[in-house]
């Protein structure tokens, strides 16, 4: 008994409007960019890695620096911190990492079913190839081998053992020292071959 876990959400569009569609969800998401506040686009790969440490302390460790700040002046620093700001700040944290986890959310499901929509179409061409490999055997269908060839080339399978394994480059011989009394080992006179 099998149960079906994966139901599509929202009607499918018809086969020309897909690229259209996706431009207008792209172009939806892009402007979702100009209506989140205080968004920052990180100005390398790494940059959320460098932010995390600091961004990762617990709440309550912030609030007693807080505390300690509005307590003893020595503690309060020319223009380093804004205890406003940073409630402020963490309000947003706290609003916006939910919104962040959707978005997350709705583009591992896009992944999801573009491989799912891959994986249908694949498999049918795999199924394919299977079939075609079969009838190719046979006299009457041997006008499939040209087919069989091409999938084969396209797919880049190498027989049961899958990919073809790069050949290891030979190794260089060691160089023969050479006495010069003696012929060369890899030459052959004359009088040794009669």
């Amino acid at each position: 008994m099998t149960s079906k876990s994966e139901v599509p959400v929202t009607p499918t569009p018809t086969q020309q409007s897909y690229a259209e569609s996706a431009q207008e969800r792209i172009a939806e998401i892009r402007a979702m960019r100009q209506v989140i506040p205080n968004l920052v686009i990180p100005e390398s790969k790494g940059a959320r890695k460098k932010l995390s440490s600091a961004a990762s302390v617990p709440p309550q460790f912030i609030e007693l620096a807080s505390v300690a700040v509005v307590n003893n002046a020595s503690l309060v620093r020319a223009g380093s911190q804004d205890l406003a700001q940073d409630a402020d700040l963490k309000l947003y944290a706290e609003a916006y990492g939910p919104v962040a986890d959707e978005l997350e959310a709705l583009a591992s499901f896009i992944n999801h079913s573009v491989t799912k929509a891959k994986n249908k179409v694949g498999s049918g061409a795999l199924n394919t190839y299977a079939l075609a490999k079969r009838l190719a055997k046979q006299p009457e269908t041997a006008d499939l081998i040209p087919h069989v060839d091409d999938m084969s080339k396209a797919l880049g399978r190498r027989g049961r053992g899958g990919k073809a394994k790069p050949q290891p480059a030979p190794t260089p011989a060691a160089p023969v020292a050479t006495d010069p009394k003696q012929p060369s080992p890899v030459t052959v006179t004359a009088a040794e071959t009669k």
